[in-house]
């Protein structure tokens, strides 16, 4: 009874030390205090020797009870693939204007698409600025990247990055070899990317940038291969260059709208959810960087079966070209386009027309004329930083449509991913009680010994869940150590909600409230498996 009591009372403290005020052990006496200084070590190395006996028994308990896992896990809640996930409350009741980004919002793609736009800039990169004709070899492989990387233009590394900023050990490729940690460690001195650091990493956080990460590794390790010096920040250059020279070229508006059926995935619940929203009153805009007749052919070729209607009565404002994010600071004029003649109108811009289209423009201007303010509109969009960004700091609420949410939810709902995070937390909960273990330098060896194996135990659990996500690194919303990742970061610091999809939006009803969990820290959808499920003496 003592000790059940003494053990309730060590109370961890921010940093997961027991607290000093909560202590157990006895207190110095103010004559002699080296002296029992001396004592109170050597009482609890023996102690930590005893401690380190009856852990490693947990350990080998844990191992034998691993079976046992799917039994305790099974009725554990599973999170809902299609769920909208809350960061800041937002009730849907007071919002009257809805406003959405068109690429990879109202619109979907197929895997077509990044293989389209790795061709053509690696194509541009050969024919226009001569890079050697074998880096046509190369072939857009989309098991490698996911969303959220750093590209260093400094050093050459592609990275992921954990919530605080660190590198994940598993997620630093060089080309595309997979650097060690102490090869990260020896190439940055420390796993933490500091600010001076950090204004040479460049953010790959849209799903376009799938095919702009696989061309700069690819090209990164054709120069490795063929043993040439390059400079680091020059791949960037050209690659971007050439990413950019594929969009507004329009090579790839003109080869999408050609097959549009290769390449756009019809999803009728959009425009449901678009068709709901004006029989409920609200206002709609649309705001994207993409010209218009490519947006007016996709929207064509997506609603070609939706009621016969223009697409463009659902919206009363369209705002094409709106170079976004310096729409959202710039002082840029809208102009009136003419969609017949393909020219802008010179005429001042004091009214916006729903049969009028718009190009340009700045968000200054947007409210003038408007008098939409705040709380009142929601923007959707899937770049974190280019869309939604600036809309969150002029008091809009924000909603980001990340595609890759739904898969990664299910996987973990997954038996096999909540196997390895279930395992996981008891290792963790092992190395806490292995650390906080004061041991005699005679029993060293049993020591690091049991760490050792607890720690390799550690490393195949962390790879197993990372396996289930990506083999190259892992998962878009975690990091191998469990934490949060920068993309995750973003999320939580610009969307005040986000979702695989907008049709997600039609099981709600108009009226709701949607707020965060009370007991979520970080991202809600990410469910962890406690140790305290399990029993391992």
């Amino acid at each position: 009874m003592a000790a059940a009591a003494a053990k309730r009372l060590r109370v961890p403290t921010r940093r997961g030390y027991p607290s000093p005020a909560l202590s157990t052990a006895a207190p110095r006496s103010p004559r002699d205090p080296r002296a029992l200084c001396t004592l109170s070590t050597t009482l609890r190395s023996g102690a930590g020797e005893d401690e380190i006996e009856r852990i490693r028994r947990e350990f080998e308990d844990a191992k034998r009870n691993y079976l046992s896992i799917p039994a305790a896990i099974k009725d554990m809640p599973k999170m809902n693939p299609q769920g909208i996930y809350v960061n800041k409350n937002v009730k849907l009741d007071d919002l009257h204007v809805y406003g959405f980004d068109y690429d990879y919002t109202l619109s979907h793609y197929s895997e077509h698409l990044q293989c389209l736009i790795y061709d053509l800039a690696k194509k541009h990169l050969v024919n226009e600025l001569k890079y050697p004709e074998s880096c046509l070899k190369y072939e857009y492989d989309r098991s490698f990247p996911v969303r959220g990387l750093y590209y260093d233009r400094l050093k050459g590394c592609l990275l992921k990055l954990d919530f605080f900023g660190s590198i994940e050990p598993d997620g630093c490729f060089f080309g595309r070899r997979k650097l060690s940690l102490s090869e990260i460690k020896e190439l940055y001195g420390t796993r933490h990317i500091g600010r001076d650091q950090a204004l040479q990493l460049v953010g790959l956080m849209d799903v376009f940038c799938f095919s702009e990460a696989c061309l700069l590794a690819d090209i990164v390790q054709h120069f490795i291969d063929a043993k040439l010096e390059f400079d680091a920040s020059y791949v960037y250059e050209d690659v971007n260059q050439s990413i950019q020279h594929v969009h507004r070229s329009g090579l790839i508006h003109r080869q999408i709208l050609s097959e549009p059926q290769k390449f756009l995935i019809k999803k009728s619940q959009v425009f449901r959810f678009l068709k709901m929203l004006r029989e409920k009153g609200k206002k709609l805009f649309l705001l994207t960087n993409s010209p218009f007749y490519f947006v007016d052919g996709g929207m064509r070729y997506l609603l070609e079966h939706f009621d016969g209607n223009s697409w463009r009565e659902l919206f009363d404002v369209v705002i094409a070209q709106a170079n976004k994010p310096t729409f959202y600071n710039s002082d840029h004029p809208f102009r009136v386009y003419d969609t017949q003649k393909d020219t802008l109108a010179f005429t001042a811009v004091d009214k916006f027309l729903p049969d009028q289209v718009y190009y340009h423009g700045c968000l200054k201007s947007f409210l003038q004329i408007t008098k939409w303010r705040g709380p009142e509109v929601i923007y959707f969009g899937d770049h974190l930083l280019s869309d939604l960004r600036g809309p969150s700091k002029a008091g809009w609420r924000t909603a980001a449509v990340i595609r890759e949410l739904e898969d990664e939810i299910e996987i973990q709902n997954g038996d096999s991913y909540r196997f390895q995070q279930a395992k996981l937390s008891i290792i963790h909960d092992l190395l806490g009680k292995v650390h906080a273990t004061v041991v005699s330098t005679e029993k060293g060896q049993v020591y690091r010994a049991l760490l050792d194996e607890l720690n390799a135990e550690r490393r195949q659990c962390r790879s197993g869940m990372r396996d289930l996500f990506n083999s190259s690194f892992g998962a878009t919303f975690l990091t191998d150590t469990g934490r949060e990742s920068s993309f995750a970061y973003h999320i939580h610091q610009y969307a005040d909600i986000y979702t695989s999809k907008l049709e997600n939006f039609l099981s709600y009803a108009p009226e709701s409230w949607l707020h965060p969990p009370h007991d979520i820290k970080i991202m809600p959808h990410n469910a962890k498996v406690p140790a305290s499920l399990f029993s391992t003496s």
